[in-house]
C-alpha cells in the first residue's frame, strides 16, 4: 500500500481488504462484500484512498453517506455508485447498519474478455457520488438478484467456467445500471431542464460579458465546474434530452451567437470571431461554414 500525502493508494484487493481488518477475497481479483455480514466503520476510512481496481457500491438502506471531494451523498431509499481504478474517494460513513453490497473487481479479471474495452464506455464510472443512481423498488430487487448470485458463485468451488459466469453477471448488472440511469435522465426532466436551462445561460453569460474574447472557446470542463457535476454525466444528460453532446451543444450555441452578431451587429467578422472565442478568423470562417454550409458573410449578406 502506498501512501501520499495521506491518501492510501491500494493496488490489489486482498491488501486493501486486510488493511481495512476484513476477510480475505475468496479470489484475488474479485470480491463481494455483503454488508450483512461484514461491517465498515467511519474510522476505518477515516483517510482519503485510491483503488486500482473498480468498485460498485449498491447500498439499499438509508442511514450510508459517501463523500466525495467537498460533496456528501446520502443513500435514501437504495442507491448504486460506481468507481474506476484511481478515483479518490475520502471514505464511507455509517450512521445505521446498511444493507447491500460491494463488488470490486480488478481489470485484470477482465482481461482477454470484451468487458475489459466494453467497461469504459459506461459514463457511470466517471460520475460523481452525487450523480449516483437512485433505484426504484423493482430496480433494487433486480440489483439484489444479481448481487446474491455472484455472491453464491464466488462461494463455489472455482472451476473451467466460473469466470465466464461471473464476467457475465457483471455485464449484466452493468446492462441493467445503464438501464436505469436512462430511467433517471427521463423521469428528472423537470432538475435536468433547469440544469440545461442554467447551462445554457452560463453560455450566453460567456459570449456576452468578453469571457470568450479573454478567455478562448468554452471547454466541457469548464461548463462542468460550472453546474457542479462531472464532466461525463453532463454529457450523457445532454445526449438523453438533446440528443447531442456537450461538445456538439457548445457548437450549437456558438452558430446560434454568432448568426444574431452577424444580423444585428455591424462589428466584423473578424471582430464576432474573437468575441466568440476564437483565436483566428480563419477558424471562425471555416467553423461556421462546416455548420451551415455558408461563409459568415454569405450568411450575412443573405439577409441584407
Amino acid at each position: 500500500m502506498e501512501q501520499r500525502n495521506k491518501l492510501r493508494v491500494f493496488h490489489s484487493i486482498t491488501e486493501m481488504q486486510l488493511a481495512f481488518g476484513l476477510p480475505r477475497p475468496l479470489h484475488p481479483l474479485i470480491s463481494m462484500l455483503d454488508y450483512s455480514k461484514v461491517e465498515i466503520t467511519r474510522e476505518m476510512l477515516a483517510l482519503p484512498f485510491v483503488m486500482d481496481f473498480y468498485n460498485i457500491t449498491y447500498n439499499e438502506s438509508a442511514g450510508c453517506r459517501m463523500r466525495y471531494g467537498q460533496t456528501i451523498y446520502d443513500f435514501e431509499e437504495g442507491g448504486m455508485f460506481f468507481t474506476s481504478p484511481g478515483q479518490p474517494l475520502t471514505g464511507l460513513e455509517t450512521a445505521a447498519v446498511s444493507s447491500g453490497f460491494t463488488l470490486l473487481v480488478h481489470p485484470d479479471f477482465l482481461r482477454n474478455y470484451p468487458l475489459d474495452a466494453k467497461i469504459k464506455t459506461y459514463g457511470f464510472f466517471g460520475y460523481a457520488v452525487n450523480e449516483s443512481l437512485h433505484l426504484a423498488g423493482k430496480e433494487r430487487a433486480i440489483i439484489s438478484t444479481i448481487g446474491k448470485n455472484m455472491d453464491d458463485e464466488l462461494k463455489t468451488a472455482i472451476d473451467d467456467v466460473s469466470q465466464d459466469v461471473l464476467i457475465s453477471q457483471i455485464e449484466l448488472l452493468l446492462s441493467y445500471s445503464q438501464r436505469f440511469y436512462k430511467r433517471q435522465f427521463i423521469t428528472r426532466k423537470p432538475l435536468n431542464h433547469a440544469l440545461l436551462e442554467k447551462l445554457d445561460n452560463i453560455l450566453d453569460a460567456y459570449f456576452d460579458d468578453q469571457t470568450a474574447l479573454l478567455k478562448g472557446l468554452p471547454t466541457v470542463q469548464f461548463l462542468a465546474g460550472q453546474l457542479n457535476i462531472s464532466p461525463k454525466y453532463l454529457g450523457d444528460l445532454l445526449r438523453t434530452l438533446t440528443g447531442h453532446n456537450t461538445q456538439q451543444h457548445i457548437h450549437m450555441r456558438l452558430i446560434e451567437k454568432a448568426k444574431e452578431n452577424l444580423t444585428i451587429s455591424n462589428l466584423t467578422v473578424g471582430e464576432i470571431a474573437y468575441q466568440l472565442g476564437f483565436e483566428h478568423p480563419q477558424s471562425f470562417n471555416k467553423f461556421f461554414k462546416s455548420k451551415t454550409q455558408l461563409s459568415p458573410l454569405e450568411f450575412r449578406a443573405s439577409f441584407n
